[in-house]
């Protein structure tokens, strides 16, 4: 414990520290190709570095073949820090990659500059998602290093491309090539959301089911329905009926928040550019994230039959499918190892509880699941990312990491 607090006391120091990393890693316009980038070497030859001046006595790279980025792949960074002992790791995984800024002329600033309020907080893009807690990791372990004491087991940090735009390039590439590297006795926190006082820990996610229809009808003159088919209008009867899906997939469950599968209309594409014309095709888009109950299957044959009566009723065809479809990961259970861990850390440090909750959006800890690791995802923040003028709480960074300390040095599992 003593040792615990001179560590606790050193990561208080850091501030400047934190800040400069941000700073730098900011600097790095690590989008995947998808986003118009060239991926996230630059910034992962900083991290590599970095690493190795903190101490880390192995740090690899697993590069994931991709010929759209200059460099011919994408980095997967993995360096281990030695603890005590070395039969089991304590991991912390985030990802590098970040989103394109959007409209410029709504940030205040350079979003490839960081800066700071007077409330303690530093903007730019990807400050939060996910460096807040890249960097906290990172002082958590030169807390160690600099205090000259060992964490209770190895520790691993584990920085991953290609999170933004569906990992095949990332983790998931890391988990088919390298999946010895992890052992289901080890710890794996994911923190890449969280709640503003980090009393939620993110155990289990629903199934996400996108879901395109194209009606076809037949166009013609508004003043002539009789000479046409209305595409929009039967597409409008098929959304009403599809509300049909709430009672048909009703299973509730408090876990998760909302507690239910949702089914929402989302997206709508143009169909005709005048008042007067009845469209002969209508293009609509739905979100569904299911519980981990159904079948995303069973969900596309409800989907099939309502869509086929609408057919049937106004002489229309329906054509579906499917832009993304994730079958829900088995769950991390309530009470894993991991879970524990950071309920302790929680409670010693900041005397709140904290509980294990369900989201409806996807994170890369279901990866981990998928292959058969329990992994947690928690952070302290206000998740922010994605938006313009993306902040994290400069607090958060510090406070996270002496929860990842406490992990590190106390928690016995």
């Amino acid at each position: 414990m003593e040792s615990l607090q001179k560590i606790l006391k050193r990561i208080e120091n850091l501030k400047e520290q934190a800040i400069e990393l941000e700073r730098t890693l900011t600097s790095f316009k690590a989008m995947g190709p998808e986003n118009g980038g060239d991926g996230e070497n630059k910034k992962a030859d900083f991290l590599k570095e970095k690493l190795k001046e903190i101490g880390f006595y192995e740090v690899k790279e697993i590069k994931a073949p991709d010929n759209r980025v200059t460099a011919g792949y994408r980095p997967n960074i993995v360096g281990i820090y030695p603890g005590e002992r070395h039969e089991r790791k304590i991991w912390i995984m985030t990802h590098m990659d970040v989103v394109p800024t959007g409209d410029l002329s709504l940030w205040k600033s350079d979003p490839w500059k960081v800066w700071l309020d007077d409330e303690g907080k530093i903007y730019g893009r990807g400050v939060e998602d996910n460096q807040q807690d890249m960097v906290s990791s990172l002082l958590a372990i030169q807390a160690f290093a600099m205090e000259a004491v060992k964490p209770k087991y190895d520790v691993g940090l584990v920085f991953v491309a290609d999170e933004e735009t569906g990992s095949d390039y990332g983790i998931k590439y890391v988990l088919n090539t390298r999946k010895n590297i992890f052992s289901k006795d080890d710890l794996i926190i994911v923190p890449d959301g969280g709640n503003k006082d980090g009393t939620e820990i993110e155990v289990a996610e629903k199934g996400i089911l996108w879901i395109k229809f194209a009606v076809k009808g037949k166009q013609t003159h508004g003043s002539t329905p009789e000479r046409g088919i209305n595409a929009h209008k039967a597409g409008a009867n098929l959304i009403v009926r599809l509300e049909e899906l709430y009672k048909s997939f009703a299973h509730s469950d408090p876990l998760f928040e909302p507690p239910i599968s949702t089914f929402e209309p989302t997206k709508k594409e143009a169909n005709v550019p005048n008042v007067n014309t009845i469209p002969g095709e209508d293009v609509f888009y739905y979100d569904c994230r299911i519980m981990p109950e159904y079948p995303l299957e069973k969900v596309k044959d409800a989907v099939k039959k309502i869509a086929s009566e609408v057919e049937n009723d106004f002489g229309v065809k329906v054509e579906i499918s499917y832009p993304q479809e994730a079958e829900a990961a088995p769950p991390t259970p309530a009470d894993a190892a991991v879970v524990k861990a950071i309920q302790e850390a929680v409670k010693e440090l900041r005397a709140l509880e904290a509980k294990p909750v369900g989201i409806g959006g996807g994170t890369v800890a279901a990866h981990f699941r998928e292959a058969g690791f329990y992994a947690a995802v928690w952070a302290t923040m206000d998740e922010t990312m994605h938006s313009p003028n993306e902040y994290a709480w400069i607090k958060n960074i510090i406070e996270d990491a002496k929860v990842f300390a406490y992990v590190m040095g106390m928690v016995k599992f």
